[in-house]
């Protein structure tokens, strides 16, 4: 099956104001200040196992909707998944009454860069929604689907820039990586992870792509 990402051209406004001689000021713009905090995927070794043992079949998208999978749930008080995420993944967030970041920064490891509104993060579902309902959740109960969209425990989400996560779509290793070479290694064993911890499948492409990236973990 052809899947194309879906790609969101968006101008930013204003540029980084010029070094000033402070250090921290700098390193806000070019530096991490924040790293992602996705709970930490399992290692290389182990996902070689897991991968090994995943089922290999071909994808099929028949009968795909995205409210299928109930996401962004409330996860404590007025917080739902997407606002904990922002909150994991930042520094120094502010919030307000109803659980929206008002202030932070926010590094974003796809891509490397940093961020200090929260409009500029998207939370990505590492194995995204489409590509787990190819992949054996079109037989899941919506339950399942919804703990699928909303699981803070495995390695499924991130905030990172929105732009990338909206040019990642709904494509797998085989088509997309991340643009950070070094990030690479977690992201897969991440994917993998994922995907055997839910029981999902791999289609040929996917498998040989993991396998290539994962042998160089």
């Amino acid at each position: 099956m052809s899947r194309r990402p879906s790609v969101y051209a968006r101008q930013r406004i204003g540029t980084v104001a010029a070094l000033t001689g402070l250090a921290a000021s700098a390193a806000l713009f070019n530096g991490p200040t924040a790293s992602a905090a996705l709970p930490t995927p399992v290692s290389a070794a182990t996902a070689r196992t897991y991968l090994a043992s995943l089922t290999v079949a071909a994808e099929d998208r028949t009968g795909y909707d995205r409210d299928l999978f109930n996401h962004w749930i409330t996860v404590s008080g007025s917080c739902n998944t997407r606002e904990t995420v922002l909150k994991r993944d930042g520094s120094n967030v502010v919030v307000n009454s109803a659980c929206a970041a008002t202030s932070g920064s926010w590094y974003s490891p796809y891509d490397g860069a940093t961020w200090t509104a929260a409009a500029d993060l998207d939370i990505d579902h590492v194995v995204p929604l489409a590509e787990a309902w190819d992949s054996g959740a079109d037989g899941w109960t919506s339950a399942k689907r919804q703990n699928f969209a909303n699981d803070l425990t495995r390695p499924q989400l991130i905030a990172v820039t929105d732009n990338v996560n909206q040019a990642k779509g709904d494509q797998d290793p085989a088509e997309w990586m991340p643009s950070v070479s070094s990030y690479r290694c977690t992201y897969v064993r991440a994917w993998v992870q994922v995907k055997y911890y839910y029981g999902l499948s791999v289609d040929s492409a996917e498998k040989s792509a993991l396998t290539g990236h994962l042998a160089s973990c």
